[in-house]
């Protein structure tokens, strides 16, 4: 496996090399709030290459600080980009890239490999605000916890006698929409991929988007040391992450939507307004896989997902709401896994 090699400084343009450090973020290689066809790369790589990304909290210095966190807490990445960076929204995600791979050409499918994920602070944050999450009504205020991470046990101290386990992930990992789309923003998860908010996305999982734009363009951000099935406040344990990613451009594959692949589950994607045709979409999109690359008829694939799929709503509160689709490698017993 080749790697790349390169060493991004906070305003270098983008450059290649051929050994894999990290894509840091700094106000020219952030894309806040937004994915978008026409975003200049802030790295190319070739398919193959393994990069490692690192990406920021979503929430302002002035927010953490007044949730309590001290000053000197607050990463110097997340001023500076709070400072210089004007070009942003309409989400509000801060996204680290884009990184063009090279070869990439609309149609084809871009192959993330997630070979590691690690914590980058000792910290996290849940919130939730007026008019948000899946209950506004009965939150209609706002409140922000900060929430120490142990990374030594792998837990988060939430309370007094309260650790939640870690399972970090990234929230959005996404590429660039088709070109007529223009701008669009980083919440609603789509055909992009981007805020997924899929918790199966951890390390040693594959991810696998169509591609719409030359490049394929990736964004990585939305950091989560670890997040509930439907996020229902509109936060996780929302933290800064770094992830390293084997990238490959597949010609073979043509896909619609997202999907993904972990050492013991085949997972598909329902990405719409309504959780029911959400619901249809996972359950479509498992039956075409089970076709398409496990030799089934439409038949036994709409009863193989009957009887050994588990659907899961992935998350509530992006607009687009997500179910996925968790079917178990072991029900192929003498084939291919």
């Amino acid at each position: 496996m080749k790697h790349a090699i390169l060493l991004v400084a906070l305003a270098a343009a983008p450059v290649r090399a051929d050994a894999p450090t990290r894509l840091l973020p700094g106000p020219k290689t952030v894309a806040w709030g937004y994915y978008d066809a026409s975003t200049a790369p802030a790295l190319r790589v070739r398919s193959g290459d393994t990069v490692e990304v690192q990406t920021l909290i979503t929430s302002s210095p002035t927010r953490l600080e007044k949730a309590g966190l001290p000053p000197a807490d607050v990463e110097p990445a997340l001023r500076e980009i709070h400072d210089k960076v004007t070009n942003k929204g309409p989400g509000g995600h801060i996204l680290t890239g884009p990184i063009l791979v090279e070869g990439a050409e609309p149609g084809d499918v871009l192959e993330v490999r997630i070979k590691a994920i690690r914590l980058a602070i000792p910290y996290a944050y849940n919130a939730f605000g007026p008019g948000r999450g899946f209950l506004p009504e009965e939150f209609p205020y706002a409140r922000m916890k900060i929430v120490p991470l142990d990374g030594q046990r792998m837990v988060a101290r939430f309370a007094e006698g309260i650790e939640v386990p870690l399972r970090p992930f990234f929230g959005s990992i996404g590429v660039a929409p088709p070109e007529v789309s223009g701008r669009i923003s980083s919440a609603p998860p789509w055909i992009h991929g981007g805020n997924l908010d899929n918790k199966e996305l951890v390390a040693g999982t594959v991810l696998f988007l169509p591609v719409h734009a030359r490049g394929a363009l990736l964004l990585v951000g939305d950091g989560h040391a670890g997040q509930g099935n439907g996020e229902v406040d509109i936060t996780a344990l929302e933290t800064s992450l770094v992830g390293t990613f084997e990238l490959r451009v597949r010609k073979d594959l043509h896909l619609r939507w997202p999907r993904a692949e972990t050492p013991t589950h085949l997972i598909t994607m329902g990405l719409h307004e309504d959780l029911t045709e959400a619901t249809r979409m996972a359950v479509r999109e498992m039956i075409d896989l089970l076709t398409t690359t496990r030799g089934l008829s439409r038949d036994d694939a709409y009863m193989l997902t009957s009887v050994a799929v588990d659907l899961a709503i992935t998350q509530l509160v992006d607009g687009t709401k997500g179910v996925h689709a968790l079917l178990p490698k072991a029900v192929f017993v003498g084939r291919r896994r």
